[in-house]
């Protein structure tokens, strides 16, 4: 063993790393053990029965809708943008408050009711035998579309994070991350799933409480902030961005449409179905809410921090939060929230693939025609799926990726309006329903492709203005207003 020199660390940074990874992924199976006693049956493995309380409810939401992208992401866009990235947040803290003020009461208490097991029984109950498994074939096919080529991503963007940290192969990272993942997801279903969110919910609003404030006192508090601030191009701390009128109303309009997202999202859904009474939406509700100003705030906060900390030097924001947890937090504890966030990047996926499961095993009537074997079935389909991801990500060039980060949106515009059209009492016929749902995704499609080509055409120049207004909130226009035009039924 080599010699510790006076003053140095025990531990270096990676190895504090890999043994929190470790401890992390055992704690993870170990839930996934305890979860896997509670399994009885499909309702049990993709819905928990719907006998879940407030505190995972809410937790697991939030760390599923988020994740490792606020912490990430979030923080890249306001260190890179300034002030007016701002705009994104009232966005995102009003889909949480539809999700669960609006959209959980009615969609919670029908679950419980009609022993709704995924988004699409909801949308199809009362269609009939034959307008259902149509509007559940395309459901399928779209969520099947954009959570295997998601999957696929997060994997291979989980297994570049750890390559990073490790010497570690990227196919060896990719495969280990994925075994534990699948494991865990394969012995406790919608449990292991939500409790390990939980977990993860705990440890992100720890880290968004403790980095930013270290970062914060390290730039010389507030008042250093600000004088970094005012010494920042004049755009970066105006609310506008240097942006004209139009460009800014763009702008705007779709950062705020990101909180559109989560209304189509069938995991999120999964989260308000499995509530097992209206006190548990409540204090889900509260929970979630809380944890995401935290966590948005912290991570403002510390994109603001390491601006002035870093003099916007660098390139690529999304690298600022590994950055700042290397320079002003001691080593152990570095490594600690780094390792924090390569299990989150990792564990995003849990739910996603449950979700997937659940709309082929149970949308497609697998686990219907052979309730005896629902279980079986429906981990054998999970087992399908993530191997199936695997191998894209093993597979396909980054450009693909790259490509299929749309789903959030295809998807919210897929669904959401008729989550909302459902929810305000309509109750759209077969072809309607289809026709909102094919609307939705296609005009996404549209606008996306429309704004990655080279082409100079008015339409392409539009469809890229600042902030993808365009893929983002002209995909909701045309469904609702069919949804809202058609003739009104009572639900």
């Amino acid at each position: 063993m080599d010699d510790v020199r006076p003053g140095e660390p025990a531990l270096s940074q990676q190895t504090v790393v890999l043994l929190t990874l470790i401890l992390y992924k055992v704690a993870l199976l170990g839930i996934g053990f305890w979860a896997a006693r509670r399994m009885r049956g499909e309702d049990d493995f993709f819905v928990g029965g719907r006998g879940v309380g407030g505190l995972v409810s809410g937790l697991s939401y939030a760390a599923s809708t988020s994740s490792a992208w606020v912490l990430l992401g979030f923080s890249g866009f306001v260190y890179t943008a300034g002030l007016s990235a701002l705009w994104m947040v009232p966005g995102i803290l009003g889909g949480y408050v539809v999700m669960w003020v609006v959209i959980a009461p009615r969609l919670s208490g029908e679950a419980r009711a009609k022993s709704h097991v995924t988004l699409t029984d909801y949308l199809t109950d009362g269609l009939g035998v034959p307008g259902a498994k149509a509007v559940a074939a395309l459901s399928t096919a779209l969520t099947l579309f954009c959570f295997v080529f998601y999957i696929a991503a997060q994997f291979d963007a989980a297994a570049k994070a750890f390559t990073d940290q490790f010497a570690l192969g990227q196919t060896e990272a990719l495969l280990l991350g994925a075994g534990v993942i699948l494991i865990y997801s394969l012995m406790g279903g919608y449990w292991a799933v939500s409790v390990t969110d939980t977990l993860q919910g705990f440890v992100m609003a720890a880290v968004a409480i403790g980095l930013p404030l270290a970062a914060l006192i390290a730039a010389g508090g507030p008042a250093g902030v600000s004088a970094a601030l005012a010494a920042a191009p004049s755009d970066y701390g105006t609310a506008a961005g240097g942006r004209g009128a139009m460009a800014f109303t763009g702008f705007v309009l779709g950062v705020l449409a990101i909180g559109l997202g989560p209304f189509g999202q069938p995991h999120l859904h999964a989260r308000l179905m499995s509530l097992k009474d209206e006190p548990a939406r409540r204090r889900g509700f509260v929970l979630a809410m809380g944890w995401a100003v935290i966590v948005y705030a912290g991570m403002a906060t510390l994109a603001l921090a390491g601006r002035a900390l870093t003099g916007g030097a660098l390139a690529d924001g999304e690298v600022l939060f590994y950055r700042l947890a290397a320079d002003v937090l001691p080593p152990i504890l570095a490594g600690i929230v780094i390792a924090a966030i390569l299990s989150a990047v990792m564990s995003t996926v849990d739910s996603i693939l449950l979700s997937a499961a659940a709309s082929v095993a149970h949308d497609l009537g697998f686990t219907k025609g052979h309730p005896a074997r629902a279980l079986l079935i429906s981990r054998s389909v999970m087992a399908a799926i993530a191997v199936l991801s695997v191998a894209l990500a093993l597979s396909l060039p980054d450009s693909i990726f790259n490509r299929v980060l749309f789903a959030w949106s295809a998807l919210g515009a897929a669904f959401g309006p008729l989550v909302l059209a459902r929810v305000a009492g309509r109750r759209p016929g077969t072809a309607t329903t289809l026709l909102a749902i094919a609307l939705g995704f296609g005009v996404t499609v549209l606008f996306y492709v429309l704004g990655t080509t080279a082409s100079d055409d008015l339409l392409s120049r539009a469809a890229r203005l600042d902030g993808d207004s365009f893929e983002r909130l002209v995909p909701w226009v045309v469904p609702l207003a069919l949804l809202f035009a058609s003739p009104r039924r009572s639900v």
